[in-house]
């Protein structure tokens, strides 16, 4: 145990806990896959510090975390949010994470404003697939991770068999720090391998005694691979030789090695809980062995024009440099982002550039605006606890930033800063929605601007091809708690329709027309007369317009009116509605009058010759073909090509990527990917991932001409 450091103002009182320096500071990501038990968590690990007097259940709807209308409906997470509590004087941020898939903006958003992940395992379910990729990304970036088996007092539950599947998905680097201890079905207590102590949480509250001979042979068997683990990432290269020389290597050393390899993200240290057992086991994890935000590097930082800014550090009087991991709108309280201040000091008053780059293909415009710092609070739940101030490593809630918005950076006036952004999957399911009444159209494109601002995740498009207003979404979750959100936070009611995706014509053949406009009206009349030759061009051809008059038969002046006419026709479709696309059209011969032949005469010929054409060939529709690239575990290549071939696609090719996962590369109409996002993720699982592009359009097959057409 360290000794208990100061520069943290515990929050007595209802109060909220103050720190000073960053290195009094711990931010901690919980992540794991839902079910896994992290809410609960979060409530005992509250309770164990006193920051709550009991620690609430999920299934009762009274847990700090789940505040939510939504979360507490479906009992599951759906938002991130901070747990703010103090232990051993180290103030910790626990950024309670939720863990279905559909939400993984929230996810991303809490690693990034975090300096450490704690992966939470179900003793009863093991490890998905998700949380395998998960733990992936955080090595990719050297995140230091732990591990904490939850749900131990669950009749099914298997410490040992969920820990060697901890280490067969997690690989090298993972070992256990202490073992349970079951008695009659109940877990009493733990073991620490490293002090070689029974923790005994049998009263209730924790007490340490010798384990029994009965467990030696175990906690030998354990604790030697734990040794040799620790002692593999120590500097002092003298400790392997002295331990294999027999040397008992002492418990203060190889705690100091420990906190060193979890900081460094080379060893993984496994923890256990459940019934309240384990909880102070976890703190001392957090406090003693994970990094502070001065050990954890700043993400990428320029100026707004994009050069790199050197030498900004984790330094309370630096430049300010924070960001926006989270913005929420409430109807009553107004806008409240959750920011992580990564540089200098954040004060309430405070006047700072808001700088927001990256995201307009997603609907979030480029910005930068000068806004003045509101109150600043610490949340506890649905509860905001008024600070004086936030230091750099510090997470805190902004009142009443109008324009800030999720991932947007907040810097000094006099010197704007830009943060790299943290990367976003692409929204791939699209939900078509309407108005149900006139009320709630003309209050719907606010409401929809709120949540774009709130959640990166989600792509606003007004089609005006398909005159649909359509939400590009994670999955079906998130679409449903979308909706929800604009019902009962902002009163709009919306419901969805069927998606209908944009089409194309072309012709089938070549043909000569006839566009006659001849009319008498009393004074001038109108008189154009143009024969045209259409004819189709290979796909992405687009359009030609070729002059052949010869004689003036057309005046020079009515030749554009024509081609625009003919232009105009394309565009309303001749057939089903749609653009035309991949047509040559020739004029070759026409008539005019010397007072009757008018710019609009020839466009309205323009035009009929077009649609008369439509009446002696073919008309075709196409439908858009997107090129599908599908990434999956090795086991489930064969289902997912199985089933892009019955879509009808075309698989083009497997490739391997990494260690256990193909790529599949595909051309799929666009038709029959709509809700791919949501048959992709129950597939695989939940592991699989795609991207699509639009590559060309194609004739649609005859069966189809008619539903679709209709």
């Amino acid at each position: 145990m360290a000794e208990k450091a100061t520069g943290v103002t515990a929050g007595a009182a209802g109060r909220a806990p103050v720190a000073d320096r960053p290195d009094m500071i711990r931010n901690v990501a919980l992540v794991g896959h839902s079910g896994a038990g992290k809410t609960t968590l979060v409530e005992t690990l509250l309770a164990a510090t006193r920051t709550v007097q009991r620690a609430g259940r999920v299934e009762d709807g009274n847990t700090v975390s789940d505040f939510d209308e939504v979360e507490m409906r479906q009992q599951r997470s759906v938002n991130l949010t901070v747990a703010p509590m103090v232990h051993n004087g180290i103030k910790i941020n626990l950024l309670d994470t939720p863990g279905y898939a559909d939400f993984v903006g929230d996810l991303r958003a809490g690693l990034r404003a975090a300096d450490a992940a704690l992966f939470a395992v179900s003793a009863s379910e093991g490890v998905d697939g998700l949380t395998r990729m998960l733990w992936e990304e955080c090595a990719a970036v050297g995140m230091p991770r732990a591990v904490v088996i939850t749900k131990l007092d669950h009749q099914r539950a298997d410490f040992e068999e969920v820990l060697a599947v901890c280490q067969d998905a997690f690989g090298e680097g993972v070992a256990p720090l202490y073992l349970p201890v079951v008695t009659n079905g109940r877990l009493n207590g733990l073991i620490g391998l490293l002090t070689q102590k029974f923790y005994n949480y049998a009263t209730g509250a924790r007490t340490e005694n010798a384990p029994g001979p009965s467990y030696q042979g175990q906690i030998e068997g354990y604790r030697d691979p734990l040794i040799e683990g620790i002692i593999q990432e120590s500097e002092d290269e003298s400790l392997m030789d002295r331990y294999l020389a027999g040397e008992e290597i002492g418990t203060e050393t190889l705690v100091a090695d420990l906190e060193k390899a979890v900081a460094r993200g080379g060893f993984h240290p496994v923890l256990a809980t459940g019934g309240g057992v384990g909880a102070l086991e976890v703190l001392e994890l957090i406090t003693q062995g994970f990094p502070s935000p001065l050990e954890h590097p700043l993400p990428e930082i320029t100026s707004i024009d994009g050069r790199p800014v050197p030498g900004v550090s984790c330094d309370p009087d630096g430049p300010l440099v924070a960001e926006v991991v989270k913005t929420t709108s409430d109807p009553y309280v107004g806008r409240i982002s959750l920011v992580r201040v990564f540089s200098g000091t954040l004060r309430p008053d405070m006047t700072v550039h808001v700088s927001g780059h990256g995201l307009a293909e997603r609907g979030h415009e480029d910005h930068d605006v000068d806004e003045r710092i509101g109150a600043l609070s610490s949340p506890l739940g649905k509860i905001q606890r008024t600070v004086a101030k936030c230091v750099a490593g510090d997470i805190v809630a902004v009142a009443k930033l109008s324009r800030a918005e999720t991932g947007d950076t907040l810097s000094d006036r006099e010197r704007p800063l830009l943060m790299t952004a943290w990367t976003m999957p692409d929204p791939l399911l699209p939900v078509a929605i309407q108005a149900r009444s006139k009320a709630d159209d003309d209050k719907l494109g606010q409401a929809l601007q709120r949540l774009v601002a709130e959640d990166p995740t989600l792509r606003l498009e007004n089609n005006p091809e398909t005159r649909q207003l359509v939400l590009w979404c994670m999955g079906e979750a998130h679409a449903d708690v979308l909706l929800d959100r604009l019902s009962r936070r902002h009163g709009v009611e919306v419901e969805k329709v069927e998606l209908r995706v944009p089409l194309r014509e072309t012709f089938g053949g070549s043909c000569r027309a006839l566009g006659r406009n001849v009319k008498q009206t009393g004074g001038h009349g109108q008189f154009a007369v143009c024969h045209l030759e259409v004819e189709p061009l290979p796909s992405g051809g687009g359009f030609e317009f070729v002059d052949k008059v010869v004689g003036g038969v057309v005046p020079r002046q009515f030749i554009p009116s024509v081609e625009k006419g003919v232009r105009a026709q394309m565009q309303r479709g001749v057939l089903a509605g749609y653009p035309m696309v991949d047509v040559r059209v020739t004029l070759y011969d026409g008539k005019a009058h010397s007072v009757d032949s008018s710019d609009m005469a020839f466009q309205i010929a323009g035009a009929l010759a077009l649609k008369e054409a439509a009446t002696k060939v073919p008309t075709l529709l196409l439908e858009p073909v997107d090129e599908v690239a599908v990434l999956v575990l090795d086991d489930h290549v064969g289902a997912v090509m199985s089933d892009l071939s019955s879509r009808r696609g075309r698989v083009l090719g497997t490739e391997p990527v990494g260690v256990g996962r193909t790529l599949v590369r595909a051309e799929v109409p666009e038709l029959e990917i709509t809700r791919y996002a949501i048959d992709l993720r129950s597939m695989s699982h939940g592991t699989g991932t795609f991207h699509r592009a639009f590559l060309r359009y194609e004739p649609l097959p005859a069966h189809l001409v008619d539903k679709v057409a209709g």
